[in-house]
């Protein structure tokens, strides 16, 4: 890894702590019974006016290069990796800890390599196959030893379901945004992406809920408040600046620490205990997808 600047990197870790706090954020919300819909709904509605105003503030990079059909595909994009990919991961949130959940959105990576293949034929070496089986090893080490102290098994099974699907959407997301990131820019990308997901959370809301989002204890409207700012708009931005001066590559590394900093917020706010088989089972998670990206930084 090259040398970079002290603050770069601080900008990087604080983003990653800050997207990991989102499990945390939802699963201190649903104390107050309140459904992830809902929830879903007013993280949006908080984040919404800053990515409004961004995205009139910041223009495309090459506007003369961009047809409709680019525009299109930020909606598609827009849809799956910020509302469904959302909608997935709060849903699964109700049934499996937070840590749990970081752990398994964490082979994203793996997905993105596995999509690359299907789609453009790109086959992965096989180095990065060994570390996929090895992450994979990790997630059923993890897996299993929650199942086996679980109250509730189908919970267990149906919570990492789903948040599987978070990973398998936001990884698709990275692999469709790939060509349009440099055309709209990394900031105006986001905020467009994130205003279409508001607006599908909306309809979704409006289809399927009563139409009553001022019922709620005051401390719901904290946490999601907390939430937009905290884990929604603040590192999506950070994020962008820290991928434009570090590389991808590099910041995928430094992603390692997301899912021990979900652990670490989780032992603090949630009092969830991981076992030592399942802290076992998560260092080869990490340990497996620190070598997927470091072999992909260097091809």
């Amino acid at each position: 890894m090259k040398a970079y600047s002290g603050w770069i990197l601080i900008i990087a870790i604080v983003a990653i702590i800050f997207f990991s706090a989102k499990a945390v954020f939802v699963k201190m919300a649903y104390i107050y019974d309140i459904e992830p819909i809902p929830l879903l709904l007013l993280r949006m509605a908080f984040a919404l006016p800053v990515y409004v105003v961004v995205a009139f503030a910041k223009k495309p990079n090459h506007p003369k290069e961009i047809v409709l059909k680019d525009y299109l595909w930020v909606v598609v994009l827009g849809f799956i990796g910020y509302y469904l990919a959302s909608l997935t991961d709060f849903l699964g949130l109700e049934f499996i800890k937070a840590s749990l959940e970081r752990i398994i959105l964490f082979v994203y990576p793996t997905l993105v390599i596995f999509i690359t293949w299907i789609s453009f034929g790109k086959r992965p070496s096989k180095w990065q196959i060994i570390a996929i089986l090895v992450s994979y090893a990790g997630i059923f080490i993890t897996f299993s030893a929650e199942l086996r102290i679980s109250g509730s098994k189908d919970d267990v099974w149906i919570g990492g379901l789903l948040v599987f699907l978070s990973a398998l959407c936001y990884a698709s997301y990275l692999v469709g945004s790939g060509w349009l990131i440099p055309k709209f820019g990394p900031v105006a990308f986001t905020s467009y992406a994130m205003i279409v997901s508001t607006f599908c959370v909306f309809v979704h809301f409006g289809l399927t809920q009563p139409l009553d989002l001022f019922s709620y204890p005051v401390e719901v409207y904290g946490l999601a408040f907390g939430m937009a700012m905290i884990s929604t708009v603040i590192p999506s931005y950070l994020v962008s600046v820290s991928i434009k001066r570090l590389g991808a590559s590099t910041f995928s590394i430094l992603g390692s620490l997301g899912p021990i900093a979900t652990i670490g917020l989780a032992n603090i706010f949630l009092d969830e205990r991981l076992t030592i088989l399942q802290m076992f089972g998560a260092m080869i998670v990490i340990t497996a997808v620190l070598m997927v990206t470091h072999k992909k930084s260097q091809q």
